[in-house]
């Protein structure tokens, strides 16, 4: 039997552990978003800190409806420093996306990323049996390029025009 990729789990390293994200979890998000003032950055999607909690409820509506398992990720102190998920779920073929990332600008470039990202990986190859986990990011975010280059993922193409971000612009994605 193929393990459910919705099922809520907590995944822990060494510099990270990712748990199911939750409200409570909401007044730190808040604190860390504001940490590099993420929501202000074109390359990324983070929520302002007066919308942490409606994107902690747009996320579990959408792990409601099967298309996402959100996680909250905390450092080594077990502090709120950002959030992750498994996203674009498709489970009948088993795979899924790893993304809507954003991290306090404190833990960027640190250990914390890297073993977030080799958790999740593990825990979809080998305990969820994926056949596939996908990384998609803003053609021009060379800084979330270079980090998923060095999880030793390549790179399958670029969907130009994409999407049309926030402030109107059109998206090329790297696949």
């Amino acid at each position: 039997m193929t393990p459910n990729i919705l099922h809520p789990v907590t995944l822990t390293g060494n510099h990270v552990s990712l748990v199911p994200l939750a409200q409570a979890h909401a007044p730190a998000l808040a604190a860390a978003v504001q940490d590099g003032d993420l929501h202000t950055l074109w390359y990324t999607s983070a929520p302002p800190p007066e919308k942490v909690e409606a994107e902690i409820a747009r996320r579990l509506t959408l792990h409601a409806a099967g298309t996402m398992l959100p996680f909250t990720v905390l450092d080594a102190t077990g502090i709120p420093v950002g959030m992750t998920t498994y996203m674009n779920i498709d489970t009948p073929n088993c795979r899924v996306e790893i993304g809507s990332t954003w991290y306090a600008a404190r833990v960027q470039r640190t250990a914390l990323n890297t073993e977030a990202k080799l958790l999740l990986l593990t825990h979809a190859f080998e305990s969820l049996a994926c056949i596939a986990v996908e990384f998609r990011t803003h053609f021009l975010n060379h800084q979330s390029r270079r980090a998923i280059e060095r999880l030793g993922a390549k790179l399958d193409g670029i969907l130009r025009s994409h999407s049309i971000a926030p402030n109107g612009t059109l998206r090329d994605t790297a696949v």
